[in-house]
């Protein structure tokens, strides 16, 4: 079976489909959420270095090393 596409005839009405919209309101708190979050996957790819982390050592720190360098952080 094959589909054939169908050409538009000449002076029919077609089909208007809404354009979905969402609100500030609705778009701030994700917004907000996810920068923030960016913001923590920064600092930890580029500043901690286990110091002020959550645990101790440099556990954080090797997670993100190689990240670390292919972003051209100096860890060493």
């Amino acid at each position: 079976m094959s589909q054939h596409a169908v050409a538009p005839v000449a002076g029919a009405a077609m089909p208007i489909n809404p354009v979905p919209t969402i609100s500030l309101r609705e778009l701030a708190p994700w917004a907000l959420f996810f920068g923030l979050l960016g913001l923590l996957v920064i600092f930890f790819i580029s500043a901690d270095q286990g110091a002020i982390s959550i645990p101790s050592g440099t556990l954080v720190h090797e997670w993100v090393h190689d990240g670390r360098h292919l972003l051209g952080y100096p860890c060493h």
